[in-house]
Parts: C-alpha cells; sequence; structure tokens
C-alpha cells in the first residue's frame, strides 16, 4: 500500500545514517554515518558501488563537487576528506577544525574550493588542491551545524547552536546580517537550547533562504530583508531541508519520521512520505526535481517519487475545525461538517465545494449519506438531526427528541427511511426518517455515547461510549445483546466490517481494538497512535482499518496481521474523522485545521 511513491531502499551501512547527496547528473548518490565510511550508490540499481573508508569518526556531511569529479566528507575526527569519485582515492585530507566537522559544501565549479563549519564555531574556507584553509569566518557564539553558498557565490548563510541564521560576505568574510525568529529558550546559566539550526540553503536564484531548526519548524526568509515569509510546521525537530531545483518546492526531514514536501510560496504542506522508523537526518531533491532521497538513523537510504502526492488533494473552504467527513455511496461527493456549523457537500474529483447546508444552530458533529445516496443526515451540538436532499440541498426535516447533543448519525435501511443516532444523553435513538419519530430509544451506558454503528444486514447495532465499553444491540427488539470491554479510556469510535463479523473500536487510551462480533472476544490491540484516537474505520473489503488521532495522523492497518502499513501526515491540527471511499481506492480526513484531505489508498 502507498508503495508507488516509494522507489528504493538502500540498506549497507550499519549503523544511523547522517548525510545523503546526489551527483549533479543524478546517476549516483553517496552517503555517510556513524559507522565513519562514505558509501556510493547506483541511484537507478540502487547498488552499493563502492565504500570510502579514511575516517576514523563518525561522518556527519557529504557533498559532490559541482563536475562530479570528487566528493567530499566531513567527520567527528575533526577532518576533512575529498575523494576521486572515479577511483575512490582520498586525494586530500584537510585539517584545522579544532572540533566536528558538521557540514561540507563546494564553492568552486571545479570543486577546487570548499565550504566548511564546524562545532568550533568557524566556518572555513579551503583550498582543496594544496590543503590549506584560505579564509576562517567567527561570527557564531557557538557551534556551528550548517553553512550554504549562494547561487552566484558571493554571499554564505550558515545556522548553528546560537539560534540564529548568519549571511556572509564570500570575499571579505564579514557577516552582512543576522536572522534571528526561530524561538530560542535559555538555560539556567543563560544558554540558549532546543532551537539551534541544523540545516540551511539558498533557493535556486538566490532570493530566499530557508532554515530548520529544533523547534520543529522550517522558515523562509528574504535574503535582502531577512524577513520570515513563511513558517511550516513538522510535530518534532527537524533535521534537513532543501530546495527543489526549480526553487518551487522545500523538502525537510526529521525527528518525527517524515519526510515532507512544502510549497516554497506560501509555506502549504504539499506532501507527507512515511516509512522511515526513525528520525529522518537528512533529505536532498535530485538534479531533475523528480525523485527525493532521505537517510535516516534507522540505518537506510530511501528514494522516493517526487512528483506523487500520497495525500491527492487539501480541501479548503471551512472556517474552523472540521470534526467529521463522509464519502458518497457512489465516491463522487464528500460531505464535511465542524465547527463553523455549515455542512458543505464536495465534488471529491474536482476539490470544489457545490453546495454549503445552512440550518443547525451550533457546531455540526456527524455526516451520513443514505445508502442510496439520496440524503444526507447531519448531527449537531443544537441536540438535532437534520435530513437533506442531495439533489436539492434542500432540509426536508429536523429530528427533535436528544436531551444533549447529536454525536453520531447512521442510516439503518437501504432507502434511508430508518436512522440511528447516538448523543450525550447515554442513549441511541432510532428515528422514522419519513415521519420523524423516534421509535426506540436505547438505554444502558452510564456515559455520552460517542459513536453508533450499524450491521451490513441492518440487525444490529454498535454503539460506544465514555463509560469505556462497546455496546452491542439487536436493531429490532433494541435489547443489548454484549457489552465488550478491554478500553481503559473513553471509546471514541466503532464500526462494523463488511462480512458483520467483526466490531472496531478507538479510544482515548490511544489504541485501536478488534473484536469478534459473535464472541465478543478482543482478537487484537492496534498501538502505534500517540495521542487520543478519534475515529476508525473499516475498508470495504474488510482486510483494512483506518484510524484518525488526536496525533495529526492518519494510520492505516492490515486487519489479519495487526500491523500499521502506512501513517499518514500533513493534518496540522488534531484529526477528528476519517472514511475510505466506497471503492477502496481513497481516503478522506478531517481536521481542526480547517481541512479536508483525500489520500491515494490504492
Amino acid at each position: 500500500m502507498f508503495s508507488s511513491f516509494f522507489h528504493g531502499l538502500l540498506q549497507g551501512h550499519s549503523d544511523s545514517v547522517f548525510s545523503v547527496a546526489y551527483s549533479p547528473d543524478g546517476s549516483k548518490l553517496v552517503s555517510g554515518g556513524k559507522d565513519s565510511a562514505v558509501r556510493v550508490w547506483d541511484a537507478t540499481t540502487g547498488e552499493c558501488t563502492a565504500t570510502l573508508q579514511g575516517h576514523t569518526n563518525q561522518v556527519n556531511s557529504v557533498a559532490f563537487s559541482p563536475d562530479g569529479s570528487c566528493l567530499a566528507s566531513g567527520s567527528t575526527d575533526k577532518t576533512i576528506r575529498i575523494w576521486d569519485t572515479a577511483t575512490g582515492e582520498c586525494t586530500v585530507t584537510l585539517k584545522g577544525h579544532k572540533n566536528r566537522v558538521t557540514c561540507v559544501t563546494f564553492i568552486s565549479p571545479d570543486g577546487s574550493k570548499l565550504l566548511s563549519c564546524s562545532a568550533d564555531s568557524a566556518v572555513r574556507i579551503w583550498d582543496t588542491i594544496t590543503g590549506p584553509c584560505t579564509t576562517t569566518l567567527d561570527g557564531h557564539g557557538r557551534s556551528i551545524n550548517c553553512v550554504a553558498i549562494s547561487p552566484d557565490g558571493q554571499r554564505l548563510v550558515s545556522g548553528g547552536h546560537d539560534g540564529s541564521v548568519c549571511i556572509w560576505d564570500a570575499a571579505t568574510g564579514k557577516c552582512t546580517a543576522t536572522f534571528e525568529g526561530h524561538p530560542v529558550s535559555v538555560d539556567s546559566e543563560g544558554i540558549p537550547s532546543d532551537a539551534h539550526i541544523d540545516s540551511v540553503a539558498f533557493s535556486p536564484d538566490g532570493s530566499r533562504v530557508v532554515s530548520c531548526s529544533a523547534d520543529s519548524t522550517v522558515r523562509i526568509w528574504d535574503a535582502a530583508t531577512g524577513e520570515c515569509t513563511a513558517t511550516c510546521y513538522h510535530t518534532s525537530a527537524v533535521n534537513s531541508v532543501a530546495f527543489s531545483p526549480d526553487g518551487s518546492k522545500l523538502v525537510s526531514g526529521g525527528w518525527d519520521r517524515t519526510v515532507r514536501v512544502w510549497d516554497a510560496a506560501t509555506g502549504g504542506c504539499i506532501a507527507t512520505f512515511t516509512g522511515h522508523s526513525l528520525a529522518v537526518s537528512s533529505v536532498a531533491f535530485s538534479p531533475d526535481g523528480s525523485r527525493l532521497l532521505s537517510g535516516s538513523i534507522d540505518k537506510t537510504v530511501r528514494i522516493w517519487d517526487a512528483t506523487k502526492n500520497p495525500c491527492g488533494a487539501t480541501q479548503q473552504g471551512h472556517t474552523d475545525k472540521v470534526t467529521c467527513v463522509a464519502f458518497s455511496p457512489d465516491g463522487l461527493t464528500l460531505a464535511s461538517g465542524g465547527h463553523e456549523v455549515r455542512v458543505r457537500l464536495w465534488d471529491a474529483a474536482k476539490c470544489e465545494c457545490t453546495a454549503a447546508l445552512k440550518g443547525h444552530g451550533s457546531a455540526v458533529t456527524s455526516v451520513a449519506f443514505s445508502r442510496d445516496g439520496s440524503r444526507l443526515a447531519s448531527g449537531s451540538t443544537d441536540h438535532t438531526v437534520r435530513l437533506w436532499d442531495t439533489a436539492t440541498g434542500e432540509c426536508t426535516a429536523t429530528l427533535k427528541g436528544h436531551r444533549s447533543n447529536v454525536t453520531c448519525v447512521a442510516f439503518i435501511s437501504p432507502d434511508g427511511s430508518k436512522l440511528a443516532v447516538s448523543s450525550q444523553d447515554k442513549t441511541v435513538r432510532i428515528w422514522d426518517a419519513a415521519t420523524g419519530a423516534c421509535t426506540a430509544t436505547l438505554e444502558g451506558h452510564s456515559k455520552a455515547v460517542h459513536c453508533v454503528a450499524i450491521s451490513p444486514d441492518g440487525s444490529k447495532l454498535v454503539s460506544c461510549s465514555g463509560d469505556q465499553t462497546v455496546k452491542v444491540w439487536d436493531a429490532t427488539t433494541g435489547e443489548c445483546i454484549a457489552t465488550l470491554e478491554g478500553h481503559t479510556e473513553s471509546v471514541t469510535g466503532v464500526a462494523l466490517s463488511p462480512d458483520g463479523s467483526r466490531v472496531v473500536s478507538c479510544s482515548d487510551d490511544s489504541t485501536v481494538r478488534i473484536w469478534d462480533a459473535a464472541t465478543g472476544e478482543c482478537t487484537a490491540t492496534l498501538k502505534g497512535h500517540t495521542d487520543k484516537v478519534t475515529c476508525v474505520a473499516f475498508s470495504p473489503d474488510g482486510r483494512r482499518l483506518v484510524s484518525s488521532s488526536k496525533d495529526k495522523s492518519v494510520r492505516v492497518w492490515d486487519v489479519a496481521r495487526g500491523e500499521c502499513t502506512a501513517a499518514l501526515r500533513g493534518h496540522t491540527g488534531d484529526v477528528n474523522s476519517v472514511a475510505f471511499s466506497p471503492d477502496g481506492q481513497r481516503l478522506v480526513s478531517c481536521s481542526s485545521d480547517h481541512t479536508v484531505r483525500v489520500w491515494d489508498a490504492a
């Protein structure tokens, strides 16, 4: 699943990989890491073509010369080594830094000049032919972690543990500007901490600078004025950032294990790639911009297709938190609702809002299509359920009777004539959609009922509650036939498998549980979310589950193996609801970040 975005897994390093880079023609890759080795790879086959030994400690940075004839590596052993890419021979070892070398980059096209920075607080310029350091730049008060040169070679940019981004005149070696904006916390001795800059880069036209930091952000700066024009957010410290060759995109990687692609103009997240099992330490675009390269402390290098997007579309239009979402039975329409009170209908292919249905007096908490697609039901904190004609957008009925917030709506009959509704009033009610009458009230939960689901044949209902239980009901008699116990906190969502044999539930205890619907036995507990799980749903074939969480992620699970097969990140707020399309090819999620996202699940 989602494998079409992932092009290759390069294994060979025996420990964490700290730096990766493409050759100028895109035919080779180079990587360096904790095992002290520099590895050269064939970018097409993924074969390791050379292992360059010489450093006596971990390799922190690697770079090809612009003509591809040599590469440089910087190490914790305080040295820089220059290697002939044709022979793999170390042609020179540059010594002078008094602490670990953190970053290296070539200045001249022929590779004769090199720029480096170090934990010794200095930036050095080297002659790689003869070996001496020709210039030393001092300005940062603490360790310098990263350095880059402008496309015209006239400016340098550096970032370090002091939380600042410095611009230097390459000719004079003077610091001409300091950009401050990454928040810096100060310890008891007044030393800045927790906001060190770990990567910087110039845009291809030299007009912008990008930096990333332990403060979990990527910041885009106007190189002339120093103004921060956009801020992009990871969920943890960001280790590496790079511009695409055309300057329209950025790629970043961090401790949240993701590789993220951003619109360089707006700072909006375009795509999130997941697969690394530990922190992403280095990222790069291929010279043609079609691929992404990432290195990780999980000891692997990964190649990604940069032309494809796991999140196929982001639908913006809501002005407040979006709390519920659903696909129409034919997959052509989406419905969403949230704190802005309206129910919105969307063209699922074009990502256009086709209707905004007004009528509720407060937040919309749940939306559901009838099985024939002719009706839409919505529930609200105004205690009512509204039924809508999907063709005209007209509200055909308002169902009143619940004494507190409506939490979930689900159609029972194929023609939409019967509806099940759960509420914070601790009940599930059955409604006749034609007459608006409540035909049954199911009581048994001791706290608010958060969700209700219907078996495929309409014979059973399943509900979940703040009382930490899941209850199974006979839809005809209203009798509770089973109570499923195991969650340790409020149960927030439930669903039945397409064949009705299994129940899935999610909880504030951060777990998803699968139950045997006949015996009530918990057959699997799925762990992976790091915060409260808000919603869960089966795929149409019953082989996969999808869950959403307050940890801002959407996770896909293999039901048989109980394994997480994908973690989809991109939302910047709590993910409140999630659903599969009827054909199982797409996922839809909604969030407190005011967006609805459609993901490719094929």
